[in-house]
């Protein structure tokens, strides 16, 4: 069970976030769905994805990097890479690694190759060099440096049991995680991350940690699902849904869908659920779906409503306000009364895998630990800009 304990000096690193907006999320998105001690690091939102800012090899070469809950490699594209060779690709902005400019490099091995859910791949080689992160140092960390690839570079932090290596039939290695643990930067595999809301442009991750001042309320604990007697993602059991109007009417959806098991990805932008209840959503929320885009609409001034989506997890639940619910991309399409729609961040799954990404995950301060194979659940705090209470894991 999670087990929290207040330190003089708690083992935590904090990194922080920063937003990115890639083109054509939600394609990406829907394309993603079809593939079955403390450190503090903040997160940049820029709409349809998150980034962190690491530093790679001596001299430190600058990236940053998406972050990913869903995949467990960290892997960043060479700066000699055919992606980063192409002047169309904006990507490589983001960064490159140049092994030959660091004196702390040393190749692994050739083994590396990738294929996301998003339909992008990579492959290269692993390598060993010094990382980065939120002001921490891990020496001789294990990472994929990419020559062949259509990605942007990735921070994976899931379980090691889904590296690359793993899933080509090879050993696995020390992922950032369990890394951080073996050089005693933090004292368990897990960490806690706390988006913000939509609006916002910068969120954290705290490994090794939580910050009680970032949510309200207590933390639900939930376990996860392994799969195949496995755990090898952040697998929950979403029992039901319910709409919430004015804090006083609520009505359950019903469905033979659910329960169903649920995926929590960061590096998902939107919500994908069952057909039967997007269906009931989209009616409930007088969404228009347009099948040749692909996507709900849903005009815009209903982000003023008092409206939430609730999210149950047995007896965990998680609400979730309306305008959290829109994307921040938009497109030239008009509604029936000529007014301008926002889209709606959330997508039916078809025979796909139902994925609670960043438009569940930033109402929900969450706390991936993955030593005893369970997620805690408190409703965020928006906007929180003062001093944290850490406590460490």
């Amino acid at each position: 069970a999670l087990s929290l304990h207040k330190r003089d000096i708690p083992a935590v690193v904090k990194l922080d976030t920063q937003g990115y907006r890639a083109s054509d999320a939600i394609s990406k998105d829907r394309e993603r769905i079809k593939k079955d001690k403390i450190v503090n690091q903040n997160i940049d939102n820029a709409g349809n994805m998150y980034l962190c800012n690491v530093s790679l090899g001596n001299p430190a070469q600058h990236l940053r990097l998406i972050l990913d809950t869903g995949s467990s490699d960290l892997f960043c594209n060479s700066a000699s890479s055919d992606l980063c060779s192409s002047d169309s690709s904006l990507y490589c902005e983001l960064g490159t690694y140049n092994a030959s400019s660091s004196s702390s490099y040393k190749h692994v091995n050739s083994n590396f190759g990738i294929s996301y859910y998003d339909g992008s791949s990579a492959s290269g080689d692993y390598v060993r060099d010094i990382l980065t992160i939120g002001g921490a140092t891990v020496p001789n960390f294990e990472f994929a440096v990419a020559e062949s690839s259509s990605s942007p570079g990735v921070i994976g932090l899931g379980y090691a049991k889904n590296e690359a290596l793993i899933n080509m039939g090879g050993s696995g290695y020390a992922n950032l995680p369990q890394a951080m643990v073996e050089s005693g930067l933090i004292n368990s595999k897990a960490y806690s991350l706390w988006l913000d809301d939509r609006d916002t442009n910068t969120g954290s991750i705290l490994f090794g940690g939580v910050d009680t001042r970032k949510y309200s309320g207590k933390l639900q604990t939930l376990p996860l699902v392994p799969i195949h007697g496995e755990y090898s993602q952040f697998l929950v059991n979403l029992t039901d849904l319910a709409l919430d109007v004015d804090g006083s009417r609520e009505e359950t959806f019903q469905s033979e869908q659910l329960p169903t098991l649920a995926v929590l990805d960061s590096g998902t932008s939107s919500i994908f659920l069952p057909d039967s209840i997007v269906s009931s959503i989209y009616k409930g929320l007088n969404v228009t779906y347009k099948s040749d885009h692909g996507v709900g609409y849903i005009p815009c001034n209903m982000a003023n409503k008092d409206i939430a989506l609730k999210f149950r997890f047995g007896t965990a639940s998680i609400s979730v306000n309306i305008k959290e619910l829109f994307l921040k991309q938009r497109d030239t399409t008009k509604l029936d009364d000529n007014s301008d729609p926002c889209i709606m961040g959330i997508h039916p799954t078809g025979s796909g895998t139902v994925i609670l990404g960043d438009s569940f995950l930033r109402s929900a301060y969450v706390v991936y630990d993955l030593d005893n194979n369970e997620i805690s659940l408190a409703k965020t705090v928006f906007n929180f800009s003062g001093n944290g209470t850490i406590l460490e894991i």
